[in-house]
């Protein structure tokens, strides 16, 4: 029966992320067409935004990674230097039937891990020097199985392409808020449809461009939370011992300095759990890389 519950997470979790990069889609859609109507071209639009699209994620996929690692202060570090670590990680690699991630250590108190790159050939997994002092191994190999759970998944791969995403739409419509800032009407002052439905149209394209971004990181930090539920399902499938990971989530929420030094909003969302303080309220939900931790223990108890 445990089983059964467990794949329905990981079933109902796959559901409810790709509905929700479907309609991130749908956005970017919108914004294109929305500059194409200001423009005088909706298909000239759409091709504008399709191109920026391609370019920033073309960098991003195979520059990502790299760059992250960069920022958070990672480190690569040797079997020599942290065999239980690599013991671990290798392990679960084989568990997981995928090539054995890089090793990467941030030098930081917090209890804190989280993985990156753009396919399994071609990932890492990194942890704080606090979570290894604090975690047994049971409740480390439930950290690094939900880590290798993004991995295979390839979470690691649709959070950089979300995170394109919300660079792309932000890209459009700060262009478009350009645009009507300088340029006026634009070409919609000399045609025939510069009466009501131009105006219409202008002030759609208006508030399209302002709100796109906000509705872009809101439908981003929704993934995640999806996403890190699934990791927590797939986690446990892999140990076969849900108790490891939610001891191991016990011990992050009681953590005293949960704050990663270096950890910055772009690249939070990676993070096992958030690498800022608490905050509570409805606007800090809707905001929160994460779902609630004790509904994720919770969870997992439950498997």
């Amino acid at each position: 029966m445990a089983k059964a519950n467990i794949y329905d997470q990981v079933r109902n979790n796959k559901i409810k992320s790709w509905l929700l990069f479907f309609i991130f889609i749908i956005l970017i859609s919108a914004l294109g067409v929305a500059f194409g109507f200001y423009l005088g071209s909706p298909i000239g639009g759409t091709i504008i935004a399709a191109m920026i699209a391609i370019i920033y994620g073309l960098i991003a996929y195979y520059s990502g990674a790299s760059m992250i690692l960069k920022m958070t202060g990672a480190k690569p570090v040797t079997k020599r230097e942290f065999p239980y670590l690599y013991n671990t990680v290798e392990g679960l690699a084989i568990a997981a039937g995928i090539p054995t991630p890089q090793c990467y250590v941030i030098d930081d108190s917090a209890l804190n891990a989280f993985a990156t790159g753009r396919d399994p050939k071609h990932a890492a997994v990194t942890v704080t020097t606090g979570l290894l002092k604090v975690m047994n191994r049971q409740e480390l190999e439930g950290v690094i199985a939900h880590e290798m759970s993004h991995i295979k998944n390839l979470d690691i791969r649709m959070m950089m392409l979300a995170a394109v995403m919300v660079g792309v739409v932000t890209l459009i419509s700060d262009f478009m808020l350009r645009s009507f800032l300088w340029g006026g009407h634009g070409k919609s002052s000399n045609r025939k449809d510069s009466g009501q439905l131009g105006l219409i149209l202008i002030v759609v394209a208006l508030v399209l461009a302002i709100l796109a971004p906000i509705v872009a990181q809101l439908i981003k930090l929704a993934i995640s939370r999806k996403r890190e539920f699934l990791a927590d399902a797939n986690g446990a499938l892999l140990t076969r011992y849900p108790p490891g990971l939610a001891s191991a989530l016990e011990k992050i929420k009681k953590d005293p300095d949960p704050l990663v030094d270096k950890a910055n909003k772009a690249t939070a969302h990676l993070f096992i759990s958030t690498p800022f303080r608490k905050t509570k309220g409805l606007m800090a939900r809707a905001f929160s890389t994460h779902p609630d931790i004790n509904e994720r223990i919770r969870r997992l108890k439950g498997m």
